[in-house]
């Protein structure tokens, strides 16, 4: 059974057990697989490796837009006073990003040992060949690691920029230059990650790319699980502490005498810029490698395989090639329509842009695929292939409209929340809030439900139809499938993560604006006349970014559920992979993946049970590190005879935000790893069940978590700046619902993708050692899994018990 359950490759995407020909071929293992000869491949008149090779220069062309766009933003006038402030925010987001990146490496001790044991003791690899996984792995971490880095530093420039260019009275700076800084990120992390993989296969040995592929893929992983919790404890920390202070002392946002607003500041990009960052490069590395190891495994024709990797990496590059494009576009259209309006719908641009992206996108990919592969198969292979990976990219521009009616600022749920509170107060504004965010769930079930069914139906047309040497064209075509809807959910990467990424850059706006004290100033208006050329508008601006901050909301929210579909339907398809090899083809052992069969119906349960208690260890670590900031914030806040909190005090509460945080990482990260590897010890199928049931659990918690506090954030927003109503019972009820949804849509909900991701891939890895070790010693394995299960339950234990709220 062992050489049938694929490898940790397989780990990573929808795969099939190793088919007959591949071991006639001499596969005696998925990780000696070779990849195929590139040069042999000859589209559109050259070979296949001189187009990858032209893709490096578009990933450079990439890089080169994103710190094109870097120093443009540097460069942006800014007051004194506001540079002061984001400046500070940067240095504080340095120290936790650097003891960040020391935890992380912390954890790798973990994850190395497992595969030092499994691909070293158990399978017998090389020393050169596991060290060459191991040092991938540290290149994905770096990777993850490096584009959050480059993502706090735009932002932090963004922020003040953005609250500087708002000073003039008009919208449409305050809208472009979040968006400038959004695309900077995006295109520079999809062209670093499509760079690194590039390089890998063009550039190493093929006999050792997999190997590479293997490390990187674990990495990234890791940092960007790592980076994502942690950094959605650490903001909701600081969000709730400094939020609450409005209700305590009465005191305007972001006031600068309270100590938790830097920290608050600083959460933003922790949590709403480093952990989508990281999350993002990821998600675009693994789904890669994925799709890689279907084509390697699933494919019987060496010519068919190098064809398809080809038109793999030819699409993305295409993809960065779209986004770039589009967003020329949109910007030449809306500086045309905006560029001097008085007033503006700062969501209207965003949307078009996301609905541009995905029609150039699919046009793009219709086009490219008939050039590429048009005589690939039976001569239809192309439209069939870019028809599924349609379903994905238009699930870009979908998914987003059906959020917005949850989450947006002019959504009805949203105003039933304001409704609610004006005679319910906290108590039915929070209600209205669950309320939208189940409803939001049923309907993103329908929607993701409807594109995967939509794809499969397509793969029934000829995908696995039987070549003229006898052998299939692929095995499991309905994985592939899936695995190329996940590919087209990303098809709009840097857009993608632009607009999320807008988010965090006016939130910080408006919290610098408020916190430079540049009404304060004396002689201001004069001095920036002179300087600047313009006269200043204090209200408009104020206006306006706090509209911005409205419209940054909704696209953080409708960029969440992107992600976590992704994760679901990568998810689906690597859980499809095993059970097609735990049953040889689905030929044997079918009466297990029944609820007929125990094991199986346990693990539906476990994966659920584990689900809840992620949600309940990251909001415990929220609530505690919250209590401990507030508590803080209310010893030492000072309201009288000072203006602004010292920076003594403000560090202080992000030591706590730190602190706190990577306590509830590190609980949450062992009790993931070792649970899984306890289910996986204790029978496979047992396992699949447990896989199932954490995606779709998940999924439903995520998209119902994500937009009730999308709703709930956005109904602040709208007391805020439409009603004018700061300081009133109604927004205190408002800002209770906030708080309640800050670890909802920002902690736990955002976090469900890389959980379901990394436990689906290193559960991969465990099913196989289990099976190995089983094959050596049956009762080894029962004991290691209640070892690994008392371990675990030993970290869910001080998930609460060490971390809830006691008094000192």
């Amino acid at each position: 059974m062992c050489a049938r359950i694929p490898a940790i490759l397989t780990l990573l995407t929808a795969l099939s057990a190793a088919p007959a020909w591949a071991a006639e071929a001499g596969h005696t293992s998925e990780l000696d697989l070779v990849l195929p000869d590139l040069r042999q491949v000859v589209m559109m008149g050259v070979s296949g490796r001189s187009l990858l090779i032209f893709g490096l220069f578009v990933c450079v062309a990439g890089l080169a837009f994103g710190l094109r766009t870097f120093t443009q933003l540097r460069d942006l006038p800014v007051h004194k006073a506001m540079l002061e402030i984001s400046e500070l925010i940067y240095e504080t987001c340095k120290t936790y990003l650097i003891t960040q990146g020391k935890f992380i490496l912390v954890l790798e001790l973990f994850i190395g040992t497992i595969m030092v044991v499994y691909f070293g003791l158990l399978r017998g690899l090389s020393p050169f060949r596991v060290v060459t996984i191991i040092v991938f792995s540290l290149i994905g971490i770096g990777g993850s690691y490096a584009v959050a880095w480059f993502g706090i530093r735009v932002n932090t420039f963004a922020n003040s920029r953005t609250a500087f260019a708002a000073l003039e009275g008009k919208p449409y700076p305050c809208y472009a230059i979040p968006l400038r800084a959004g695309m900077s990120i995006g295109t520079l992390l999809i062209s670093i990650e499509l760079l690194l993989m590039l390089l890998v296969l063009l550039f190493i040995p093929r006999d050792l790319a997999y190997a590479c592929f293997i490390g990187f893929a674990i990495g990234e992983s890791l940092g960007a699980s790592a980076l994502r919790i942690a950094g959605g404890i650490f903001t909701k920390i600081a969000d709730i502490g400094s939020d609450l202070m409005k209700i305590v002392f009465n005191i305007k946002e972001d006031d600068a005498r309270n100590p938790g607003v830097i920290a608050d500041c600083t959460g933003d990009n922790a949590g709403d810029s480093v952990g989508p960052t990281a999350d993002g490069f990821e998600t675009y590395g693994v789904t890669g490698v994925a799709l890689i190891s279907f084509i390697l495994l699933a494919v019987p024709s060496p010519e068919v395989q190098g064809s398809l990797i080809v038109w793999l990496f030819a699409m993305r590059v295409m993809m960065i090639v779209a986004s770039v494009l589009s967003y020329a576009i949109n910007e030449g259209i809306q500086s045309a329509r905006y560029s001097t309006a008085a007033k503006m719908d700062f969501e209207a641009p965003l949307t078009f842009l996301v609905w541009l992206t995905s029609i150039v996108s699919v046009a793009i990919t219709y086009v490219a695929s008939f050039l590429l592969i048009g005589n690939l198969g039976d001569g239809s292979l192309w439209w069939k292939l870019s028809s599924i990976i349609t379903c994905g990219t238009l699930a870009g521009a979908i998914i987003p409209e059906v959020i917005k009616v949850f989450t947006s600022t002019n959504s009805a749920h949203v105003r039933e929340c304001v409704e609610a509170s004006k005679e319910g107060g906290a108590s039915l504004n929070v209600l209205a809030g669950l309320t939208a965010g189940n409803f939001s769930a049923y309907w993103m079930g329908l929607v993701i439900a409807g594109l995967m069914g939509i794809a499969y139906l397509v793969s029934l047309t000829g995908l696995g139809a039987t070549m003229a040497d006898g052998r299939p064209l692929m095995l499991a075509p309905a994985v592939f499938a899936f695995g190329l809807v996940a590919f087209g959910f990303l098809g709009m990467g840097p857009v993608t993560i632009a607009v999320d990424s807008y988010g965090p850059v006016t939130d910080n706006a408006q919290s610098v604006y408020e916190l430079s004290l540049i009404e304060t100033i004396p002689n201001v208006k004069q001095e920036v006349k002179k300087e600047f050329g313009f006269d200043i508008d204090f209200e408009k601006a104020k206006d306006f970014l706090e509209e911005n901050d409205g419209a940054g909301n909704t696209f953080k929210a409708t960029a969440k559920p992107v992600l976590i579909g992704t994760a679901v339907v990568g998810a689906t398809t690597m859980i499809f992979s095993i059970v097609m090899a735990l049953t040889h083809g689905l030929t044997e052992n079918l009466s297990q993946l029944s609820i007929l069969h125990p094991p199986f119906l346990l693990g539906l349960i476990l994966g659920g049970a584990v689900i809840y208690w992620f949600t309940g260890a990251s909001i415990q670590a929220v609530a505690t590190g919250a209590y401990r900031a507030v508590e803080f914030i209310k010893a030492n806040i000072k309201l009288e005879g000072v203006e602004k909190a010292s920076i003594t005090d403000s560090k202080r509460v992000v030591e706590i935000c730190t602190q706190y945080a990577q306590r509830g990482m590190f609980n949450i990260f062992l009790t993931i790893f070792f649970s899984t590897l306890a289910f996986a010890f204790v029978e496979p199928y047992l396992f699949i069940g447990y896989l199932i049931s954490i995606a779709l659990f998940g999924l439903f918690q995520a998209v119902f978590m994500a937009n009730a506090g999308g709703a709930w954030d956005n109904a602040k927003k709208v007391v805020e700046t439409e009603l004018r109503m700061k300081n009133t019972p109604l927004h205190e009820a408002t800002v209770v619902g906030d708080t309640v949804g800050d670890p909802f849509k920002d902690t736990s909900s955002v976090a469900m993708n890389p959980i379901i991701k990394f436990t689906t891939l290193f559960g991969l890895l465990a099913v196989e050692l289990a099976v190995s070790l089983g094959q050596q010693s049956p009762h080894a394995t029962h004991l290691l899994a209640v070892g690994c299960f008392l371990i675990s339950t030993i970290f869910v234990y001080r998930s609460f018990y060490r971390m809830r709220i006691k008094s000192v």
